[in-house]
């Protein structure tokens, strides 16, 4: 089991920029697939960006293609969300979740992990 702690949430203007990390601990992290997702006031969590345990396979939900970035560092136990170009409509409780995934395969499936952190808010508004 991993325990995951999200952060680097905040307030930030459309069209602004933030990095969330995921800081992990616990055995073999190297093993797991990441996944970021995030849920809105009165909306369900959604898989955003997901990521396999050797960064081979990255998976981005389309409205976050070519804004959003998952990278991991196996050494550092940490993974991370680059977010560029953020809209009102990304403003979210943003989630790290992890899964074990042997063969490195991605997983972008909110009931398929089973460590998640309690989150990070992210703002966006001016």
């Amino acid at each position: 089991q991993l325990q995951l702690v999200e952060s680097g949430g905040g307030l930030v203007q459309p069209g602004g920029s933030l990095r969330l990390s995921c800081a992990a601990s616990g055995l073999n992290f190297h093993s797991y697939a990441i996944g970021w997702f995030r849920q809105a006031p009165g909306r369900e969590r959604e898989g955003v960006s997901c990521i396999s345990r050797g960064s081979v396979n990255v998976v981005h939900i389309d409205d976050v293609k070519g804004r959003f970035t998952i990278s991991r560092d196996n050494i550092k136990k940490a993974a991370y969300l680059q977010m560029n170009s953020l809209k009102p409509e990304d403003s979210a409780v943003y989630y790290c979740a992890a899964v074990q995934r042997l063969d490195g395969s991605t997983a972008c499936d909110m009931t398929a992990m089973d460590n998640w952190g309690k989150g990070t808010l992210v703002v966006v508004s001016s």
